[in-house]
């Protein structure tokens, strides 16, 4: 049986994305071990098919957090038998350079966005050359990979001239009724991180007959407080802070639309295929989406959403305004949503995942 270790610096509970990987991978046969960040709030995954380990730090955020987590992942990367040592993006792939280095076996770099083209990253001078550095040492060095939709593959093409794969993070196609919307609420979900215009959304939210519950935190969260305050917005706005994936899942599908918002500020934004994206169509409700490329790509073919182009406060609140109003624009996009996940949907882009690791480590 052929072993693959995947590494993140976050909470195991609540990355579906890796979830996904893992037991799909798991399920094909391969030992899989999933490492993660151990907060003290942190319970263990349950009913699982591939393994966990915890590491532990004395530090819950920021430099000091990512030096020691990335030493104690080093350490347990050297001594842990594995054929194959996946980084989940750029703040892991040091240790796994140099562990598969050291014992040398296979290596692969999983990249779900341009890290040092996000906003927190790109708007902070010395933190974008300390992640760059780091980024032109170690991608051209890390031969297999994959990301989330063309674009990305292109620009690590442009860069470093490395030839990814491209593996969707999409939702596992359940056929689930879609329950009436008695609430009629709107809902993010994801992190609640820079560059994912709250600045514009929540001001919006002033002309908008409906609630928006936020399940997610992120380095954003104590501002969108203060702008929840600012414009006495205590309850048209929830903030649900992190969800369970089950339990994020019934918010979703009880929600009437969902937003997935971007400002341009980062080239990673820009280029962006968001999870939550997914996850409504896979719930069967429209939302309000930017008209970013690959966006704009799905939804052409599929017509799921109403797409912006002016992210001001006034125009997210018409888009809004519209799926709540407009009944027939929201059943036709209800419908498209329904027809689309069957389409896309996990079952079939986890096949490209399989045929990956196959090619690397051949049968489990």
């Amino acid at each position: 049986m052929k072993r693959i270790i995947f590494t993140v610096t976050n909470d195991l509970n609540y990355d579906q994305r890796m979830m996904r990987i893992c037991s799909s991978l798991a399920q094909a046969g391969y030992e899989v071990t999933l490492t993660g960040a151990a907060t003290k709030h942190s319970l263990p995954l349950s009913g699982t098919v591939y393994s966990q380990k915890w590491l532990t730090s004395i530090f819950n955020k920021g430099k000091l957090f990512y030096i020691e987590y990335n030493i104690r992942l080093l350490f347990f990367l050297l001594f842990k038998k594995t054929d194959l040592i996946c980084a989940i993006d750029l703040d892991t792939i040091i240790p796994c350079y140099i562990s598969s280095k050291v014992k040398k076996i296979i290596r692969v770099y999983d990249a779900h966005e341009l890290f040092c083209e996000m906003k927190e990253v790109v708007t902070r001078p010395v933190i974008y050359r300390i992640w760059k550095m780091i980024e032109r040492y170690t991608v051209p060095r890390f031969k297999y990979g994959y990301t989330v939709n063309e674009p990305i593959r292109k620009e690590f093409e442009r860069m470093y001239s490395v030839k990814y794969e491209v593996i969707r993070n999409i939702a596992l196609f359940e056929p689930d009724g879609i329950p009436v919307k008695q609430e009629g609420y709107i809902i993010y979900q994801g992190a609640v991180n820079e560059g994912r215009s709250f600045e514009t959304l929540i001001p919006a939210m002033q002309w908008v007959d409906a609630p928006l519950i936020i399940c997610g935190d992120g380095n954003f969260m104590s501002q969108v407080k203060n702008l929840v305050r600012q414009y006495g917005l205590e309850n048209k706005v929830i903030l649900k802070g992190k969800i369970l994936p089950k339990e994020l899942k019934e918010y979703t599908l009880r929600a009437r639309a969902g937003v997935t918002l971007f400002d341009k500020a980062g080239m990673s934004n820009y280029y962006s295929l968001a999870n939550r994206f997914f996850d409504y169509i896979h719930a069967g409700i429209p939302q309000l989406c930017v008209n970013y490329p690959v966006y704009a790509e799905i939804n052409n073919q599929y017509k799921i959403g109403v797409l912006l182009e002016d992210l001001s406060p006034e125009a997210i609140a018409e888009g809004l305004n519209l799926l709540l109003k407009n009944d027939n624009l929201y059943r036709e996009l209800q419908q498209n949503c329904l027809m689309a996940r069957k389409e896309l949907n996990w079952q079939k882009e986890e096949q490209k995942l399989l045929a990956f690791y196959k090619k690397l480590l051949g049968d489990s």
